[in-house]
């Protein structure tokens, strides 16, 4: 159990300062995570790396020369938010590309992939390699499924390496792919983790028993068996792995026995034993292998096996030079330390001067999201009920946390000096839903607002058709992200036919008023009849059974904010003495 720490709530931040106190020799703190201190060289690509904090020395401690280039760090055990992940990326980036690589975790690919999509439309060449080496996770049939654990080093040693040696950005994706592909692991447990402040554990293995291919964010193993002797344990680590080998390996392999963080150096250096003379007897040799604390998951008692099989290529970047706060291999030339307050200031957003018309709009954005802001106020039991038939609950409150945020966001952004304009106000309401809603929703619509803001840009005029625009944006931002479609039974039931009507109707003569609410009704009674389907997406997948006869929460407050920003507007046109 986490004993030192002031504020629970705190602990994520709180730790990831004084790590960069203890280490500013490698790593400066930049909002949203910790970048090199050092220099790099002008034109290299970026190796970004991240995830949930509370898995030491990973996501941080591999930041630094022959490895990663910046990491976001999340609170305990949640993915970073897609503004810190663009945010460090921006701090991190040398010209050359950023290649962004985490676990396969739902949220770390939503957050992820929403600041790849900012990061492009900026000029900032962005790329993504997902870490999918836990073999317990999904058949290998199926190994683009399977979530990331430990593997996680050797494919980011592997792209670092080869950034480091000056590779272009399509080399270092390739060779991440590579890596990736030729990694497996399988962990176990024999007790779970506790967060800080918690009185009791994430999850709970039995006396004498041990919990087999658990995940590292307090994920229970899918299987419990008998207690192993350590010949036993190795045995079955091994075995098991070598079944999944892919089918290209070779005869080289990196092995790593990584402890999840209360199982010791001395009895992991017993269990590498036990393995090293398994993978000789298999006809395998063990090159430069790692054994000790590398990717944890807080006080778990628990530890993990991964290969990888090399070939020539991979070989020489896993034995390049590294030198971070708490891996290093070979020789690294010294590094001077960089000034990074010139990057930092650039990574900032800058506000374009808005003209009159979109200073004005942006105005109007700002009554806009208050008007969601109070309809989700009004329904936020409603919907965590909802959710709780089949998820988790927390749609209601993760929605209101994420309308506040972007309520206060535009406002505060909107009263700049000169003002704002509109893509300015959506930006800002953008990354703060994303950031304070977390989860999918809170991912979905921070990036559809953002999508939105760079539709409307900061123009001259607007007219009828630039609403066809945002609105055709906004859906493709929801449908790109969250890959869903028509008939996944989530909020893309309601959003699709919305569109479809909306452009429809504006086609067709009607006024924006009448456009709009009429395709809030279209809307509503798509999210009704979203009760009739079974989930293909989300967390109410596996539930599909309990989901049957419920609609979508998500699709059901889509269908309530676009009624509710109708009703807005037409106030809006007739307090202004404008015909709705």
């Amino acid at each position: 159990m986490t004993q030192i720490f002031d504020n629970p709530a705190e602990f994520a931040d709180d730790a990831l300062d004084g790590f960069v106190a203890a280490n500013r020799h490698y790593v400066a703190r930049v909002d949203g995570g910790v970048v090199r201190s050092t220099e790099m060289t002008p034109g290299q690509v970026s190796l970004v790396v991240g995830g949930g904090s509370g898995h030491y020395p990973a996501f941080a401690g591999l930041v630094g020369a022959g490895l990663a280039a910046g990491s976001a760090c999340g609170n305990m055990f949640a993915s970073p938010a897609a503004g810190q992940i663009y945010r460090v990326a921006k701090a991190a980036a040398m010209n050359g590309g950023v290649l962004l690589s985490y676990g396969n975790y739902a949220g770390d690919v939503l957050h992820f992939g929403q600041a790849q999509v900012r990061l492009n439309a900026e000029g900032i060449e962005t790329r993504t390699v997902v870490v999918t080496d836990d073999i317990a996770s999904a058949p290998i049939t199926e190994w683009q499924k399977r979530r990331g654990i430990a593997g996680d080093l050797t494919v980011f040693k592997i792209a670092g390496a080869a950034a480091e040696a000056g590779l272009n950005l399509d080399e270092v994706e390739r060779l991440a792919i590579k890596a990736n592909y030729r990694t497996r692991s399988l962990g176990v447990a024999f007790d779970g983790c506790t967060l800080p402040g918690a009185d009791q554990a994430l999850f709970e293995v039995p006396a004498g028993k041990m919990a087999l291919g658990l995940g590292i964010h307090g994920e229970p193993g899918i299987s419990e068996h008998p207690m192993p002797t350590a010949s036993e344990l190795a045995e079955l680590l091994v075995s098991r792995l070598l079944a999944d080998k892919p089918d290209d390996a070779g005869t080289e392999v990196v092995a790593i026995v990584n402890g999840l963080g209360t199982v010791k150096y001395d009895e992991l250096f017993l269990l590498f034993g036990k393995v090293e003379k398994l993978l000789s007897a298999a006809g395998l040799s063990v090159v430069e292998p790692e054994c000790g604390e590398l990717v944890t998951s807080l006080d778990m008692s628990g530890l993990s096996l991964t290969l990888l099989w090399l070939d020539t290529e991979l070989k020489e970047y896993w034995a390049a030079p590294a030198d971070t706060p708490a891996f290093r291999k070979g020789n690294a030339a010294p590094r001077a330390q960089r000034t990074l307050a010139a990057q930092t200031q650039a990574a900032a957003a800058q506000l374009d001067v808005p003209t009159p018309a979109a200073a004005a709009l942006g105005l109007q954005a700002v009554t806009a999201v208050s008007a969601i802001r109070d309809v989700v106020m009004e329904h936020e039991e409603a919907l965590g009920n909802l959710d709780a038939i089949a998820g988790d609950g927390d749609h209601g409150i993760g929605m209101r946390r994420g309308v506040d945020a972007a309520t206060a966001a535009a406002q505060k952004t909107a009263e700049l000096d000169g003002g704002a304009s509109i893509a300015a106000v959506l930006t800002a309401a953008g990354e703060a839903w994303s950031e304070k809603a977390g989860g999918t929703s809170g991912a979905l619509w921070g990036t559809a607002f953002i999508a939105a803001a760079t539709a409307l840009g900061n123009k001259d005029s607007y007219s009828s058709q630039d609403a066809a625009v945002v609105v055709g944006a906004f859906t493709n931002a929801i449908t790109t992200l969250g890959k869903a479609e028509p008939g996944d039974k989530t909020m893309v039931d309601a959003i699709v036919p919305f569109r479809d009507s909306f452009i429809a109707s504006l086609s067709m003569g009607a006024t924006l008023v009448e456009a709009l609410k009429e395709a809030a009704g279209v809307s509503q009674e798509a999210a009704k009849a979203t009760s009739l389907l079974r989930p293909l997406k989300g967390r109410a997948r596996p539930l599909a059974e309990k989901s049957l006869g419920h609609p979508d929460p998500g699709a059901v407050s889509f269908g309530l904010i676009v009624e509710r920003l109708g009703q807005h507007l037409e106030n809006e046109l007739l307090e202004s003495g404008m015909p709705a």
